[in-house]
């Protein structure tokens, strides 16, 4: 174990410099790397991404998938890219002939979208988690709104709702 530990972070007990975490992460994927090829990465061995929990949210799942392919240089050289494909897989969507399809191009997206979010450095989990709650309040306002009026939601027009949660976003609700 100790061996494993000295070979894995020549940074820390070696004489290899590495300037940044970034540097860090990169050389300890091609150890391990090394590590595999060593030891002949026969059909029980596991590759770069099997390590990865499937129990994982997909979101963090993703991004952990991302990041791992990132570090052995399995990744668009700028943000432009990743921006190019966000475009691509929307147009996927729209020319997806059934649900299948349809399916799998919006699971393209969410993929690529955790991959914009990674490039940006925002948690996609979090700004899932805080455009939710912003949905949830607006939406209780139009509710609330709806029952000033006297008023179901279900007898309400689209417009008719769409006019109070255009008045919950003026109001910052």
């Amino acid at each position: 174990m100790y061996d494993k530990i000295v070979r894995r972070h020549p940074h820390v007990f070696g004489d290899v410099e590495l300037n940044s975490v970034d540097g860090v992460l990169q050389n300890w994927e091609k150890l391990k790397e090394k590590e595999r090829k060593d030891k002949g990465m026969g059909k029980d061995e596991k590759g770069l991404l099997d390590g990865v929990a499937s129990a994982l949210p997909a979101l963090t799942q993703a991004l952990e998938y991302q990041d791992r392919a990132a570090r052995v240089g399995f990744d668009w050289p700028e943000v432009d890219g990743v921006l190019d494909k966000v475009r691509e897989e929307i147009e996927e969507i729209k020319q997806a002939q059934n649900l299948d399809e349809v399916t799998s191009e919006l699971g393209d997206l969410f993929f690529v979208l955790v991959n914009l979010a990674r490039w940006r450095k925002v948690d996609a989990e979090s700004a899932l988690r805080g455009t939710n709650m912003k949905f949830k309040k607006r939406f209780a306002y139009v509710e609330q709104g709806a029952k000033k009026q006297g008023r179901n939601l279900s007898d309400m027009t689209l417009e008719e709702m769409d006019v109070l949660w255009n008045e919950a976003k003026r109001t910052g609700r």
